[in-house]
């Protein structure tokens, strides 16, 4: 009912999974990962085990295809099962039991494993694994792009329905709040790969902005600029992002190229209009009667 993929990032040793299924919120079962440890796709008559103990399996010292061996070993429904696992040494194990709805298969590369169940073609994963060995995208779209070539080559039975990508660093560090590079879900969706590939954008439009905040607290108002610009640009359809890089133009006194941004926002809402006003209490915009004036155009 699935097809997913579990990878190590060479470049970066950031961990992550990407699935889709014909089943509603794969997100919360397919994918178990922890940064500095591994990652683990557990599908078809899932057991959720095998994420938790799977990866406790590693952090206590095992590889990733001792880990799996030995789950599957205790596992007596494994005739059913589709699992596979990578440790942050990029170690890879999979497993399709011989009882998988057909077509069901996986292939074992480099750093990553795909795998599939219940396809409508048995050349699912041998898609998936060129796609991703080929792709010189960033780790994020490299894994996007091996669920895309799956739905090319036929994917489920059944169709689609929802889709996760997640992806954490390499190392647990001392803010494991942080841990958690991408965590993107599509629920329920006609077509899930898609809606994911546009989350994903809005991702890195929203990573832009925030990076662009970073560094304007930093004192870096020409880098801040660019990344603001960045972010418009992969999202010039977005109207917060339009809006904050609106206000912060004209607080550079660049009002020309702010007017279209924040018209476009107050047209859409008249709140945007008023969050103006209400942003000098917060210390996000100086408290000038004629700069806020100017920037919701009263006359």
């Amino acid at each position: 009912m699935t097809y997913s993929i579990v990878a190590r990032d060479p470049d970066t040793g950031e961990l992550g999974v990407a699935v889709q299924s014909h089943f509603f919120t794969v997100g919360p079962i397919v994918p178990w990962l922890r940064a500095g440890v591994g990652a683990v796709a557990t599908q078809s008559f899932v057991l959720t085990a095998y994420g938790p103990r799977g990866l406790d399996r590693i952090a206590a010292g095992a590889p990733a295809p001792d880990a799996l061996a030995a789950l599957v070993d205790a596992d007596e429904s494994s005739a059913v099962r589709q699992v596979a696992m990578v440790d942050a040494a990029g170690r890879v194990a999979a497993h399709t039991g011989a009882s998988c709805i057909p077509d069901a298969g996986h292939r074992v590369g480099d750093g990553f494993s795909v795998q599939a169940n219940m396809m409508r073609r048995p050349t699912v994963p041998d898609a998936m694994y060129e796609a991703y060995s080929s792709s010189r995208e960033p780790f994020a779209e490299r894994l996007l792009a091996a669920l895309v070539a799956a739905e090319g080559a036929g994917g489920d039975l059944r169709g689609r329905q929802s889709a996760a990508l997640r992806i954490v660093r390499g190392e647990a560090r001392d803010d494991p709040w942080n841990d958690v590079v991408v965590d993107l879900r599509v629920e329920d969706h006609a077509d899930p790969n898609v809606e994911l590939a546009r989350l994903l954008r809005m991702h890195r439009g929203y990573a832009l902005l925030q990076r662009s905040e970073d560094l304007r607290v930093e004192g870096d108002g020409t880098a801040a600029d660019a990344a603001a610009a960045d972010a418009l640009a992969l999202l010039p359809e977005n109207v917060e992002i339009g809006f904050w890089r609106g206000v912060q133009l004209s607080i550079d006194g660049r009002h020309d190229e702010a007017r279209p941004l924040l018209d476009r926002a107050f047209a859409i809402d008249e709140g945007w209009r008023e969050l103006v006003r209400r942003l000098p209490p917060a210390g996000l915009l100086a408290d000038d009667a004629a700069l806020i004036a100017r920037i919701v155009a009263d006359d």
